[in-house]
């Protein structure tokens, strides 16, 4: 009696759930991913050994750039906006609610206060530029230091916020040590320097 042949056929394989895995995935990273915002100066760090990382989050930072420009941030959105509105209050400038959700929501800054709601009105990243390189910073002499204040009310609303100083690498030391000078002015006498990795060892 002859064999019954039985007809072979290929397996498939329905892609159809890991498409629909691969989106959600997608999805769910775009929904919880914090995009960092663009920093107003560009900082070329010294390079140390040190391995100590810097948090994202829970950091009040003052940066020197290279022009011995001083700029200024403070992290969390709610902080942000409490520091502006008590800055605000001190040297009688008014900010509109825009105003406000546009500075909670951006990184550094470099400008004197009376000039900042023109700088968060500006819109653009070029047009925020110009403005910033009409002036020196945010001032630091002893007759108007506004960035005594900054880091005061920064201190205020954020007590427990680790505090740093983030330098470039050609930046002044007299500016350096003005920050400083700063810091433990307002009784931060506990304090990091940003550098970076240094990459290889010394023979």
């Amino acid at each position: 009696m002859p064999k019954i042949k039985m007809p072979k056929s290929s397996p498939s394989i329905d892609m159809t759930p890991m498409v629909d895995l691969a989106f959600l995935l997608v999805t769910f990273f775009m929904l919880i991913s914090q995009f960092r915002a663009e920093e107003a100066a560009v900082i070329d760090m010294p390079s140390s050994v040190s391995d100590l990382i810097i948090p994202d989050k829970d950091i009040m930072m003052i940066l020197v750039d290279k022009e011995d420009k001083v700029f200024y941030t403070i992290t969390g959105q709610e902080t942000r906006r409490k520091v502006l509105e008590k800055m605000g209050e001190k040297y009688q400038v008014t900010f509109s609610e825009e105003q406000k959700k546009e500075f909670s929501n951006m990184s550094s800054f470099g400008v004197p206060i009376r000039q900042l709601p023109a700088y968060l009105d500006a819109g653009s990243p070029e047009k925020k530029k110009a403005i910033q390189d009409k002036f020196k910073g945010i001032p630091t002499d002893s007759t108007a230091c506004e960035l005594c204040d900054w880091v005061f009310f920064g201190r205020i609303n954020a007590p427990k916020f680790r505090v740093a100083i983030k330098g470039d690498q050609v930046s002044g030391y007299p500016v350096i040590r003005r920050v400083m000078d700063i810091l433990q002015e307002k009784k931060v006498n506990k304090f990091n320097l940003i550098t970076n990795m240094e990459t290889g060892s010394n023979p």
